[in-house]
C-alpha cells in the first residue's frame, strides 16, 4: 500500500499549521488533548529529575579535573576542555530530557495510540481500516514491538551521549539520532495500530527520512531549551502526535489532499 502511494504520487509535507487547525476544529481531540498534557509534564518531569542524577553519576569523573595552564599548550588543552565541558553538559541535558520522555512516552502511549486513532478516522473518513479484533496473540505482540520502541530509545540515547565526545561532529549526529528517534516515537502511533514490526517502522522511516526529519526537528530543538522544554514539548505533543499521524496517514492512503478537506 505505502509502495503503491508513493509511486503514483509525489509525497507531499503536510505543514505543522494545518494539523493545529484540524486538532482545534475538532472538541473531541481538545479535551483529550488536555488530559495527555497533564499526564506528560507530570511524568516527564519525575522522569527528567531521574535521568539527571543517572547521567551524572555516570559521567561525573570525566570533568572533575581540568588541565593545567602553565604552558601554551595546556591553555589551549584547558580551553578545548573548557568547550567540551558545557557542550557535554549541553547534550547531557537534552539526552536526560529524553530518558524522562521515555518514561512519560510509555506511560501515556495509551491515551496517544486513542488520540492518534480519533485523528486518521477523520482524516481518513471512508477509506479508514478499523481495528483487527483484539486476541490475545496480538495484545502480546504489540507489547513486545512497544518494549522494542524503548529499548531502541536506549540504545540512541547511549550513542548520542558516546558521540557527544566527538569534537563538533559528535554533536551533529547526536542531534541527527535524537531527530529521527523523535519522529520514530510520534509515527509509531500510526503504525504500532497496523501491528507493524520495529524493523518495518524504521524501514518507512529510511523511505520517507526526508518527512521524518522534518516531523522530528522541532521536538529536538524544544529538547534543547533548558527548564520550559518539558512545559513546552508537554504543550506540543498532542499537535505533533496528530500532525504526524496526518502525514503518515496521507503517505500510506497515496493522498495529497490537506486534512481539513477530508474530515466528515
Amino acid at each position: 500500500m505505502q509502495q503503491q502511494g508513493s509511486r503514483n504520487h509525489k509525497p507531499r509535507y503536510i505543514p505543522l499549521i494545518h494539523s493545529i487547525r484540524f486538532l482545534m476544529s475538532k472538541g473531541r481531540l481538545v479535551g483529550w488533548s488536555f488530559l495527555l498534557f497533564v499526564a506528560t509534564i507530570f511524568f516527564t518531569w519525575i522522569g527528567y529529575q531521574l535521568a539527571v542524577n543517572l547521567v551524572d553519576q555516570l559521567t561525573s569523573g570525566f570533568f572533575n579535573t581540568p588541565p593545567e595552564t602553565t604552558t601554551i599548550l595546556g591553555w589551549i588543552q584547558h580551553k578545548g576542555w573548557f568547550i567540551a565541558k558545557w557542550l557535554y553538559l549541553f547534550i547531557s541535558r537534552v539526552i536526560s530530557f529524553y530518558l524522562a520522555f521515555l518514561l512519560a512516552y510509555t506511560i501515556t502511549s495509551p491515551g496517544y495510540v486513542f488520540l492518534s486513532t480519533s485523528a486518521e478516522k477523520l482524516q481518513a473518513g471512508e477509506q479508514y481500516e478499523e481495528d483487527d479484533a483484539f486476541t490475545v496473540g496480538i495484545i502480546i505482540r504489540d507489547l513486545f514491538e512497544g518494549l522494542k520502541i524503548a529499548a531502541f530509545g536506549l540504545i540512541v540515547t547511549i550513542g548520542a551521549l558516546a558521540a557527544n565526545f566527538i569534537p563538533l561532529v559528535g554533536q551533529v549526529i547526536a542531534f541527527l539520532l535524537i531527530t529521527y528517534y523523535s519522529a520514530l516515537m510520534f509515527l509509531d502511533y500510526p503504525a504500532s495500530r497496523r501491528h507493524w514490526s520495529l524493523g518495518r517502522k524504521l524501514g518507512w522511516l529510511k523511505t520517507y527520512r526526508a518527512h521524518c526529519f522534518r516531523l522530528g526537528l522541532l521536538p529536538a530543538l524544544v529538547s534543547m531549551i533548558p527548564i520550559v522544554n518539558i512545559f513546552l514539548i508537554a504543550i506540543l505533543f498532542p499537535f505533533l502526535t496528530v500532525h504526524a499521524t496526518l502525514n503518515f496517514t496521507s503517505l500510506e492512503l497515496g493522498n495529497t489532499k490537506m486534512p481539513a478537506r477530508k474530515t466528515r
